[in-house]
């Protein structure tokens, strides 16, 4: 794969969409878990707007490798060693965006296994997560001569 240009429309468009998605992850866990257990579209809504702020950041971090340094990325725990290895990510955000990518696997491929007490715990405790890895790697981009 040969390196091109990161596009800037391309970063912005997945900064949006996943800062979209958070927003989403806050409205519907920002109650007690009690009420959000009752509601099984707060806790589809929920898994919802976490899978989708996941595969967003992940894209966009495939985007920076591939553009960036002509790295292709097939597998989404590679996204992250990739970026740390590449110096956009340090080895905290990288370490969190790997667990992110297995969690991600985890929901797609063993969404049977994962309770709405799960759900809400991740969403409610960590979706800040998700908005550090991203300012990260928009801090990366933005470092970068356009």
């Amino acid at each position: 794969m040969t390196r091109g240009d990161i596009r800037k429309e391309v970063v912005i468009q997945r900064a949006i969409w996943i800062r979209e998605m958070i927003a989403g992850i806050k409205a519907v866990t920002g109650q007690s878990i009690e009420d959000f257990m009752r509601s099984p579209h707060s806790v589809a809504a929920a898994e919802s707007y976490l899978r989708r702020a996941l595969e967003a950041l992940l894209d966009l971090g495939r985007h920076l490798l591939a553009k960036g340094f002509g790295i292709p990325a097939a597998e989404y725990k590679a996204i992250a060693i990739n970026l740390e290895k590449n110096g956009v990510l340090k080895g905290a955000e990288a370490d969190l965006m790997h667990r992110m990518a297995g969690y991600r696997n985890r929901m797609v491929h063993f969404y049977n296994e994962i309770s709405a007490e799960e759900i809400y715990e991740i969403c409610h405790f960590h979706s800040d997560e998700i908005e550090q890895v991203l300012a990260a790697l928009l801090n990366w981009f933005n470092s970068q001569k356009q």
